[in-house]
């Protein structure tokens, strides 16, 4: 499979997907017709999602198609050359693809080769859960279970930051929470401006930031850029 799953869209100060660029060239190489899953979408519309997809990935010569504009969703995906799946809230972009009958569909495609490029919610569903997001469950979703792209979870957006004169828990301390109740499923968190591609030569954490690796009962442990053989 060949994966590139990106902690963000946007760096502080920076464009849509600016910092990927080169990234996201490689990735695409080949890709004529990219299947844009715009449906994490909640305070805009899937057109002008799809709009400022296309804008980004025009450079590339990849032509972008929103998949809630295709008479057939599931044939859609089938005859894509690739994937992408955008941010903005996990629970509102898995509960549409249960309601169309995605999962199943996009997860065959990308197990067939086409590349799956995801950021944020993108990168959430690529996992096997989405228990791991930092969204509100603005909506319930039929389950939790997710695309399982890859055999571990991902927390994108990861911050070690504490809020000053602020009582509630961090981001680490969430995550040990979830080790505890999980605790066979480690956690790859992606700080902002950071990737995991994989591919056939194996994974690459992606960026100038270190990742952070959760595993029950063990320390946190920061994972430099470059090869990643796991947990």
């Amino acid at each position: 499979m060949r994966l590139l799953l990106l902690s963000n869209s946007t760096n502080f100060g920076g464009t849509f997907l600016g910092h990927a660029g080169d990234w996201l060239r490689a990735h695409l190489s080949g890709a004529r017709n990219v299947l844009f899953v715009p449906f994490a979408a909640v305070r805009f519309s899937y057109d002008e999602f799809v709009r400022k997809v296309a804008e980004q990935f025009q450079p590339f010569g990849c032509v972008v198609q929103g998949i809630h504009a295709a008479p057939d969703p599931v044939a859609a995906v089938r005859a894509c050359d690739a994937i992408a799946v955008g941010g903005g809230n996990t629970f509102r972009l898995l509960a549409r693809l249960y309601e169309f009958g995605l999962l199943d569909p996009i997860r065959q495609r990308v197990q067939d080769g086409a590349p799956y490029v995801g950021w944020s919610a993108g990168s959430n569903v690529a996992c096997p859960t989405i228990r791991t997001t930092n969204d509100m469950p603005v909506v319930e979703p039929p389950s939790f279970d997710a695309l399982g792209l890859v055999p571990f979870q991902i927390n994108p957006h990861f911050t070690d930051a504490a809020i000053p004169n602020h009582g509630g828990e961090t981001r680490s301390e969430r995550l040990l929470e979830f080790l505890e109740l999980n605790p066979t499923m480690p956690v790859l968190s992606l700080r902002e401006g950071t990737a995991l591609l994989a591919d056939d030569r194996g994974m690459q954490l992606l960026g100038n930031q270190p990742a952070l690796g959760f595993v029950h009962g063990q320390t946190a442990r920061e994972l430099a850029p470059g090869p990643f053989a796991g947990f």
